[in-house]
């Protein structure tokens, strides 16, 4: 009989900028939330780096490789597409193979959308997709100073890291 063990999942993921058709009411999904944004996300789902980058980390943490090999990104069934829907699924694959999260840590990369006053609805929203208590949610945010894509405002990233008992 073999003995849980602790693994580790890591996730990426970024989108380009668009202007946004919407003016000033337009919004971009960030973990699960809708989020005031001057700009859209180019994206076949909704976009939501956040959750993609978490989805990534848990099918990681499992060795089940990642969003793209179970959301192929071309196929017109995922166009606008909610990504909770993708979350559930990576967790329902980490609960079949006797999986419990011990934490999730999330960092949103980007000099706009401002993320801190939306950070504790987010840790909310998440611990709740995924059943787990707030306290092992973290979400944070930084920004690159100035430099590269994120920090030209020509896009938005965000990387997580999970523990999880297997």
């Amino acid at each position: 009989m073999t003995s849980k063990q602790t693994r580790v999942g890591m996730g990426f993921d970024a989108h380009r900028f668009l202007p946004t058709k919407n003016g000033p009411s337009n919004k971009i999904m960030l973990c699960g939330v809708a989020i005031p944004s001057e700009y859209d996300v180019e994206a076949n789902s909704d976009g939501d780096v956040g959750i993609h980058a978490l989805v990534d980390a848990l099918l990681g943490s499992i060795a089940a490789g990642d969003i793209g090999m179970h959301f192929t990104p071309n196929d017109p069934q995922w166009m606008g597409a909610k990504s909770d829907i993708f979350l559930k699924y990576a967790l329902k694959l980490v609960q079949e193979k006797g999986g419990e999260i011990i934490n999730i840590d999330i960092t949103i990369i980007g000099e706009k959308p401002h993320v801190s006053p939306h950070r504790n609805i987010m840790r909310k929203t998440l611990s709740e997709l995924l059943t787990l208590d707030m306290d092992r949610v973290s979400v944070k945010a930084t920004t690159t100073e100035k430099m590269g894509f994120t920090g030209r405002e020509e896009g938005i990233a965000a990387q997580a890291i999970v523990s999880v008992l297997v």
